[in-house]
């Protein structure tokens, strides 16, 4: 899951990514992380906290109770450069090594060298449609 999934979801509850946040608090998505995957969505979260109406509180439950549920992956080789946005790379490589299929992010474009590597990368409402 993109960073930017995270963010939309906690930022409003209308929308598909708030229903892949409960979704993925119910088991019904598998949530895979990196270290350097965690540390992306903790430094988004704390800087746009204010945005977010969350307390140092809320983001530190937000991030552990993503711990707590989420794989945990470690990555042993790099892929980089490969993807137009190389702050992006990292989520690429993590699916990877994970073995995942698809990652789920609003920047689709931004992913698109990962068609190559066999990931789909889809939206939240296009994994929201793919959940029984």
């Amino acid at each position: 899951m993109d960073t930017n999934v995270l963010y939309s979801g906690l930022y409003s509850a209308q929308g598909a990514s708030y229903q892949i946040l409960r979704a993925i608090s119910r088991g019904r998505v598998r949530i895979v992380l990196s270290t350097t995957l965690f540390f992306e969505y903790e430094d988004i979260l704390k800087r746009h906290q204010s945005e977010l109406r969350l307390s140092d509180r809320e983001v530190d439950a937000v991030l552990n109770g993503l711990c707590a549920i989420s794989e945990h992956q470690k990555i042993w080789f790099l892929w980089r450069p490969c993807l137009s946005d190389p702050k992006d790379d990292h989520v690429l490589e993590l699916a990877l090594a994970a073995g995942v299929g698809r990652i789920v992010t609003h920047d689709v474009k931004d992913f698109g060298a990962a068609k190559q590597l066999n990931i789909k990368i889809i939206t939240p409402k296009q994994l929201l449609e793919a959940i029984p």
